[in-house]
Formats: C-alpha cells, structure tokens, sequence
C-alpha cells in the first residue's frame, strides 16, 4: 500500500490518538511495532497518518497499550479501514485542502458549535454572500477559484439541511450581522436567509449585541466539532495562512469553557430572531 501523500484530517487524528495512547503506555513507537508483528516504522506512519490500519490491529494496538477506555476504542474503530471519501474529495487539489478538512470535520461531527464576529457562518451563507467574501482577499482569486469556492460553501450546507442534519449552535455577534458584503440588498437577503434557517429543529442561532460588551471569544471565528465520543472533539480556527485544527485536550476544555460564557452573554433564540428582524427592516 502506497502511503499517503496529504493525509486528511480525520486521518492525522486517528494517528495522532494512537501516539497519545502509546506515549501514555510509556512505550516507544519501534517496541510496539514489535509487539504488533510490524516493521519498525510501521507505528511511526500510523500514528502520522500516513498509513491505515484495520480495526482488528487498532484492537490489538489498544490491548498492548493496555486502554481500559472501551468508548474510545469503539469510537476509534470507527476511523479505521478503507472508508470511502466524501462528496468533498471532488474539489480536492482544486480549493485549498483546509476547506475540505472543515467539510469532513462538519460531516463526522455530533454537534456543531460556532461563534462568528465579522462574518456571518458559512453554513448559512447565500451564494451571493459567499461570492462577495471570496471576493476579499488580496491578491484577487481567479474567477473559476471562487465559483469553486461559492459552491464547494454551498454543498457544505447539506450537514444543517440534509436527511440527518447535525445539530447546531451558533452565536453571531452584531457586527457579523451589520456588516454589508457586497451590497445593501445582498445583505438583507442573506439575513432573511438566516432568519429563515433559524426555524429548522437542529438550528439554535444566538445573536450576541453590541450591549452584551466584552466575552472570551470577541476576537474569534470558532467551530467546535463535537465527536461522538468527546476525546474525538476537535476545534476549528480561521487564520490568513488557512484553516488551523486544535485537539489538545487542554485547550479543548478551554475552549468549551470560552464558549459557554460567549453564549451566556448571548440573546435567547426568540429575542434573537427579533434582533435580526430589527436589523433586516433597517436596511
């Protein structure tokens, strides 16, 4: 088997999980390539996701590390093996492989936490919003770039909106909502859109004011991936270099923790819906 030139997300995880375990064995990567019947490299490119492994050998891994933690392995296992690729892997090696990192993290995702400051989430996004904020960067993109763009955002959408969407909570903050992208009437259509979306069962939209002053998150763009099992939790970071992922459990936990007091200072859904009503009339 040809190892993996760019490992996915998802795969680096899986490794880098199998690496936690190992380390909290006390074990080095060639002694429990040994244990395991593998060649002595065999662990290292696991555990950088180079190469998969079946779920009988993660089991085996899970047992010479001695992990009590039936839920993860289960949770684990359900990494392993010849996985087919997502609708993502169409636009592979045609956008930035961060957007297809986030479309896979969504996917796999038990609920789905954001926090937006400037920008409204691309979730929610209509195609002529998401044109008008691929239109920001400098240098310009080429025109096929954002339309690819525009409509890998769009397919994306189909985690809130499918046969079983994902549920979701996402606090905005005002500005986000105030800021006019593209122009006055492509941003009051994008806040009926958002209104519109805010009634689905899995949706809870959030609007935190400008009254609401200062909270642990004003200076970020979030997205909490909640895995089934809450080891498997990972956070998502906008930066001008591309998408940047956290697993650590330390900062995961503050991240939760940053999170939940963000939406403390936050409006109810109801009173929400209202602000932003109030918004859409002013435009």
């Amino acid at each position: 088997m040809a190892p993996r030139q760019a490992p996915t997300i998802r795969q680096r995880r899986f490794g880098t999980e199998l690496r936690r375990l190992r380390e909290a064995a006390g074990m080095s990567a060639p002694t429990a390539a040994n244990l395991l019947g593998a060649d002595r490299t065999a662990i290292s490119n696991i555990e950088a996701g180079r190469f998969g492994i079946s779920e009988d050998r993660l089991r085996r891994l899970a047992s010479i590390y001695e992990c009590g933690d039936e839920a993860l392995i289960d949770a684990l296992a359900l990494m392993t093996g010849g996985r087919k690729g997502g609708w993502w892997d169409e636009y592979r090696g045609r956008i930035p492989p961060g957007f297809l990192d986030v479309s896979e993290l969504e996917h796999d995702a038990a609920r789905l936490r954001t926090i937006q400051t400037a920008l409204l989430p691309g979730l929610f996004q209509t195609e002529d919003y998401a044109r008008a904020t691929f239109e920001l960067p400098v240098p310009p993109l080429r025109r096929l770039e954002v339309e690819l763009r525009v409509e890998h955002r769009l397919t994306r959408q189909s985690v809130i909106t499918g046969q079983e969407p994902v549920p979701y909570v996402g606090a905005i903050h005002e500005a986000a909502l105030r800021m006019q992208l593209g122009s006055r009437s492509i941003a009051r259509a994008q806040l009926q859109h958002l209104l519109k979306e805010s009634e689905r069962p899995n949706v809870t939209l959030l609007v935190i004011p400008f009254t609401a002053g200062g909270f642990p998150l004003l200076d970020s763009s979030v997205l909490y991936a909640e895995a089934p099992n809450p080891h498997l939790d990972t956070v998502q970071l906008d930066s001008p270099t591309g998408a940047v992922f956290i697993d650590s459990p330390t900062q995961l936990a503050n991240f939760r923790t940053r999170l939940d007091l963000s939406e403390e200072v936050a409006l109810t859904p109801d009173r929400s819906r209202e602000f932003i009503h109030t918004i859409v009339k002013e435009l």
